[in-house]
């Protein structure tokens, strides 16, 4: 009897086979999804009826860039781990050619600002009027708090200072 054949995970010698394995299950990266978010939020909810998509392209998922095919699978699919990690993912400001160039610098460093993020409402939200929220964070930090040092020592003092007890 002959031997069993091993089941290749790969074309290693078919390149162009390779490169279709490896971009079949690429998405819209996250500037892309940020720019999606920022301008035409509203019209990817609320697409036309196209029979080639899943579910009709009914029901998208903006942040993830992801067709389902009814309304059950896009609720189940807002709390799974894979949606909540992309809208951690967009929370911070996507990456720009002017941080690019800061980078190599021509420029002063900025921190990337942090935005709060929501998972986008149902149709019939946006049909009522409600849009998907992208708000930016502030931060506050000790260098963004100036107290005079003086103020705050003496708040220390009489805040460690015994009390008399009166008998």
């Amino acid at each position: 009897m002959g031997m069993v054949t091993k089941r290749k995970k790969m074309h290693y010698g078919d390149t162009h086979l390779q490169r279709r394995w490896r971009v079949r299950n690429r998405r819209r990266d996250l500037d892309q999804i940020d720019d999606d978010l920022r301008t035409r939020s509203g019209e990817l909810i609320n697409q036309n009826v196209d029979l080639e998509k899943p579910g009709f392209a009914q029901f998208y998922c903006v942040h993830c860039a992801k067709y389902f095919i009814d309304d059950t699978a896009m609720q189940a699919h807002f709390r799974t781990k894979v949606h909540k990690r992309r809208l951690k993912a967009l929370e911070i400001e996507p990456y720009s050619i002017e941080e690019s160039e800061r980078a190599a610098g021509r420029g002063s460093f900025q921190q990337a600002k942090k935005r709060g993020m929501e998972t986008q409402p149902t149709k019939e939200e946006v049909i009522a009027g409600k849009r998907i929220k992208v708000e930016e964070k502030v931060e506050t930090t000790a260098a963004a708090v100036s107290t005079p040092v003086a103020s705050t020592m003496s708040t220390r003092a009489t805040r460690n200072r015994p009390q008399k007890m009166e008998t």
